[in-house]
C-alpha cells in the first residue's frame, strides 16, 4: 500500500488543523491506520491509531483530548483532526498502515508497517 499525508501547515497556538492520510495500492480497510509524529531531535513517537473498521481509537496522553482520528474507508482516506494545537505539536507527522495487531502499532514496536512521506506541522505565534 502506499499512503500520501496531507493538510500540514503554519498555525498559531490554539488553532486547528486537519490531516489526511490517502491509501492506494490496496484497499485501506485491510489496515489498522496511525498517525505518528518526529520532532527536531527526537524519535518518532506515536500519536493516534484507528482499527480497521473504525469501533476503536487509541490516543498518546499528549494529544488525547484535543486529538480526533477517524477513517473513511470508502475514500481510503484516514484523518487527524487537531484542535487546541500547542508549540510541543511541533513536529513532522507521518501516517502508518499496519495489518498486524493494533496493539503492536499503539505500543510502536510494529514491524512491517507501511509509511507515509510526512507532512510538516508549525505551532507558533
Amino acid at each position: 500500500v502506499q499512503l500520501q499525508a496531507s493538510g500540514g501547515g503554519l498555525v498559531q497556538p490554539g488553532g486547528s488543523l486537519r490531516l489526511s492520510c490517502k491509501a492506494s495500492g490496496r484497499t485501506a480497510s485491510v489496515y489498522h491506520m496511525g498517525w505518528f509524529r518526529q520532532a527536531p531531535g527526537k524519535e518518532r513517537q506515536f500519536v493516534s491509531a484507528i482499527t480497521r473498521g473504525g469501533s476503536s481509537t487509541y490516543y498518546a496522553d499528549a494529544v488525547r483530548g484535543r486529538f480526533t482520528i477517524s477513517r473513511d474507508n470508502a475514500k481510503n482516506t484516514a484523518y487527524l483532526q487537531m484542535n487546541s494545537l500547542k508549540p510541543d505539536d511541533t513536529a513532522v507527522y507521518y501516517c502508518a498502515a499496519y495489518e498486524g495487531p493494533v496493539g503492536a502499532l499503539v505500543g510502536n514496536r510494529a514491524t512491517s508497517v507501511s509509511w507515509g512521506q510526512g507532512t510538516l506541522v508549525t505551532v507558533s505565534s
